[in-house]
């Protein structure tokens, strides 16, 4: 079986991201890129597929700018077998991503689909589900535990009453959650084995795919700050404030 892994380079979770001064997005000039960390956890479950004899061939896949090149390494250093890189200088929305997905889909024809629920970048949590639409594919998001087998998979789902099972068909589509595993340590062996693997790299127009935005961005802005705690002298005082003050009763 075929395992597609899409990945996106994002700002890495530990830098703190500053907000252009105009307004119009945010700031990543000289900033540390790195893997979505759903996503890594994503490839590291379609290598532990591998190691069980489920899955055959792990393809990586990334939408963006040429430096997610250096992302696609990485995911071929946990495991993959070669990458995909549909290359586009242009913003890509969930929407353009999902069909350029939906497009190599097509083309690879994998057994199963597994990428992060959402990127830590823009918090969309759209591109698994758009794809799953699109590609008229069963989904399952928000995997904790991903059992394939007898070509149906077994998918835990965390929900907000606790935890749902469902069963489907493949070939599907699977979004990870945080608890679905821990993805390994890069070893430096690991990574130069990396730089041999086959990258292909294509263009929208290639998939016949328009990446146009729908969505136009008006403004961005950092949150409130906030403000310093005080301490009250009583239980009164504080549903004063709360009511006052805070507006929240």
């Amino acid at each position: 079986m075929k395992v597609l892994v899409p990945v996106k380079r994002v700002v890495d979770y530990n830098v703190k991201v500053r907000v252009k001064s105009d307004g119009t997005g945010v700031d990543i000039a000289n900033v540390k890129m790195s893997m979505n960390p759903f996503d890594e956890i994503a490839v590291e479950e379609a290598v532990r597929l591998k190691e069980k004899g489920v899955a055959t061939e792990i393809v990586a896949v990334s939408c963006g700018v040429a430096q997610c090149q250096e992302t696609l390494r990485t995911a071929m250093a946990i495991g993959a077998d070669r990458a995909i890189l549909v290359e586009c200088a242009d913003e890509l929305q969930p929407l353009a991503v999902a069909k350029l997905l939906k497009a190599l889909v097509d083309k690879e024809q994998p057994g199963l689909v597994i990428l992060g629920k959402q990127a830590i970048d823009d918090d969309c949590n759209q591109t698994g589900q758009m794809l799953a639409a699109l590609a008229g594919l069963p989904q399952a998001t928000f995997a904790s535990k991903v059992e394939v087998a007898d070509n149906h998979a077994s998918v835990t789902r965390e929900v907000d009453g606790g935890l749902e099972t469902v069963k489907l068909r493949l070939p599907a589509v699977v979004t990870t959650d945080l608890r679905l595993n821990e993805p390994r340590y890069v070893t430096l062996p690991n990574i130069m084995k990396a730089k041999k693997k086959p990258l292909e790299t294509l263009k929208p127009a290639d998939l016949g795919v328009d990446v146009a935005p729908r969505i136009k961005t008006l403004k961005v802005s950092e949150p409130p700050k906030r403000g310093a705690g005080v301490k009250v002298p009583d239980v009164a005082t504080l549903v004063e404030k709360l009511k006052n003050e805070a507006k929240v009763i």
